[in-house]
């Protein structure tokens, strides 16, 4: 296992639903310092935000970014990566990129599968960042790859195989 420095992470809620959820900023920095602690990525001197939005946000976006006009569970946004060998200022942070996360498809998804919200919201934390570091599901092997590492990371913390008795919904 790989050991690697927490990003710098904020979390912003944008949609009035997640004060509902009290410790959802806990569950995220949770779910995110352990994937970055198993990620083959050096994440320590990286930032990123992560926006708690709803359906309505969230479908814009996806909308905008993706010429998909519904609603989601999570996006992820890699931030482009200066060219190797250009000259970066030594204390500008480097910016993995954004991730979205909407309340009202997190919150049917657990509640259709069964599972808390906080697992459920820990998993899609850690499906952003897997996204920020360069993993992907678009094709068979790399949606293996994928998941095979969202349910190790998820059993560090305590939280079931959420692929185990489903089909892929990320």
């Amino acid at each position: 296992m790989t050991m690697n420095a927490l990003p710098a992470t904020e979390v912003l809620i944008v949609a009035d639903c997640w004060n509902a959820e009290a410790d959802a900023e806990a569950v995220i920095f949770r779910a995110i310092e352990a994937a970055a602690a198993m990620v083959d990525a050096d994440t320590g001197d990286a930032e990123l935000a992560i926006m708690l939005t709803d359906d309505s946000g969230i479908r814009t976006l996806n909308q905008n970014w993706r010429g998909i006009d519904k609603a989601t569970n999570v996006l992820s946004f890699p931030a482009l990566q200066p060219p190797e060998g250009a000259h970066e200022p030594d204390d500008a942070p480097r910016m993995l990129g954004d991730i979205a996360i909407a309340y009202e498809t997190t919150r049917r998804e657990a509640a259709e599968e069964e599972k808390s919200f906080s697992n459920h919201l820990s998993h899609l934390a850690i499906h952003g960042f897997l996204h920020l570091v360069g993993y992907d599901h678009e094709k068979d092997g790399e949606a293996e790859a994928m998941e095979a590492l969202e349910r190790e990371i998820l059993a560090q913390l305590g939280i079931a195989d959420p692929y185990a008795d489903q089909d892929r919904v990320i």
